[in-house]
């Protein structure tokens, strides 16, 4: 009983060091970080919901890091990205999995890094719901949802849009269609300009 409270105290501890950073208000200069360590903290904050349900099987990281150096940019800032992103698509997952006949689903979302051309591309994709196309050209809308009523506002892939186009000169976008993964695209300079 001892050891469970210890290992439960340990989590909390950790849950609540990864809110610090995430919370922690970004200086008004650019820091330069390790991409793969802001992943990994939204990881770990978000593997409470990664992991089994009693309607769904655990969904599965498959990380693909290939970005060997670190990325100027507003840490906070780019971690919502990733959290936001994240978020979304175990939504996304949830829904495919709630509305499919076929159980035999492997949920995973699969986080690709890389660098081209002087930029640090990172790419989040999963095999939950797609996105049609006629509504990928307006996903990055202020207040547009595709979630029911009171389950989501409408703001955080229009504030991540704000976030890489606007404070960090990059660009974001979503690629969904029948058959294949959903997958969105991250593009930042690897140094800011000033």
């Amino acid at each position: 009983m001892l050891g469970s409270i210890q290992e439960g105290a340990e989590r909390i501890s950790k849950i609540v060091k990864l809110l610090q950073a995430f919370s922690s208000t970004d200086s008004p200069k650019y820091n330069k970080i390790n991409i793969h360590e802001s992943i990994d903290s939204v990881i770990q904050l978000l593997q409470h919901r990664l992991q089994a349900q009693p309607h769904r099987p655990s969904i599965q990281i498959i990380k693909e890091y290939n970005l060997k150096t670190s990325v100027e940019c507003y840490p906070g800032q780019i971690t919502q990205v990733f959290l936001s992103i994240i978020a979304n698509a175990i939504d996304a997952i949830e829904e495919s999995i709630k509305n499919s006949i076929e159980k035999s689903i492997h949920p995973f979302i699969r986080i690709l890094t890389q660098v081209t051309d002087k930029h640090a591309v990172i790419r989040i994709s999963n095999n939950g719901a797609i996105i049609k196309t006629e509504i990928i050209s307006k996903i990055f809308d202020p207040f547009f949802t595709t979630k029911a009523p009171g389950q989501g506002t409408g703001l955080g892939l229009s504030i991540c849009y704000k976030i890489i186009s606007d404070a960090h000169h990059g660009q974001i976008s979503c690629h969904s269609a029948l058959g294949q993964d959903t997958e969105f695209v991250i593009s930042l300079p690897i140094q800011q300009r000033v």
